[in-house]
């Protein structure tokens, strides 16, 4: 999950954003010892691309993003890549948790 928040918070305030001058750092597991402390952890990420997808409209989606890395997408593509991103891990562990007779993550 940890991966996922960095991910995260990565493609949008480097990626999207660039707000950041270079890719941010993995989260440390060792700080994040508790499942409350990754779950606020995904909260803070989460929260600040919350606030910034409520504020678009049709004509932002469309607009061209140069990234940081080199090549162009609209924005709503770059969107889709982390929705995906996130979907696919959380079901990764989803159906691992399945698999070990737990109860599978909040969708």
């Amino acid at each position: 999950m940890l991966h996922v928040a960095h991910e995260e918070r990565g493609e949008f305030a480097y990626g999207i954003a660039q707000e950041l001058s270079e890719f941010p750092p993995a989260y440390p597991p060792e700080e994040y010892p508790t499942v409350e402390s990754i779950r606020s952890q995904l909260q803070a990420v989460h929260v600040p691309i919350s606030t910034y997808l409520s504020t678009l409209g049709e004509a932002d989606l469309r607009r061209v993003i140069v990234t940081p890395w080199g090549p162009s997408y609209p924005l709503i593509e770059m969107i889709g890549h982390l929705i995906e991103h996130e979907i696919h891990h959380r079901g990764e562990l989803s159906l691992i948790l399945g698999m070990l007779g737990k109860k599978g993550l909040d969708a």
